[in-house]
């Protein structure tokens, strides 16, 4: 999640963006957090760590709702009912809305 949440940022520091902010929230035992993502007018992305249930839960703008679950074996976030990576999604719709090819740092293959 922080590596995320860094690439956000310099993502954020080096490209002029309308209505770009990102935003992270530490709980007090430091084991979950939310990151906030916005993007002006084209919505806010929320990624909510979950550790209790061991995924990643997104809000995206454009899809909505999803939760991920992480594969070991693939070092991957994967989200069951459709088996596409949340770097897969993040990628492809952060990229299509700011017009910006983005390689978000989520897996082994980053």
């Amino acid at each position: 999640m922080d590596r995320m949440v860094e690439y956000f940022e310099d993502l954020g520091d080096e490209h002029e963006i309308p209505g770009y902010d990102v935003e992270y929230q530490v709980s007090s035992c430091k084991k979950s957090g939310v990151m906030t993502l916005k993007l002006g007018d084209k919505g806010t992305y929320v990624v909510n760590k979950q550790p209790p249930n061991k995924q990643l839960w997104l809000s995206s703008p454009t899809t909505g709702p999803k939760r991920y679950d992480y594969d070991a074996e693939h070092k991957a976030w994967f989200y069951n009912r459709d088996q596409h990576t949340l770097k897969h999604l993040l990628d492809t719709e952060i990229s299509k809305a700011i017009g910006i090819n983005i390689n978000v740092p989520l897996d082994s293959k980053s």
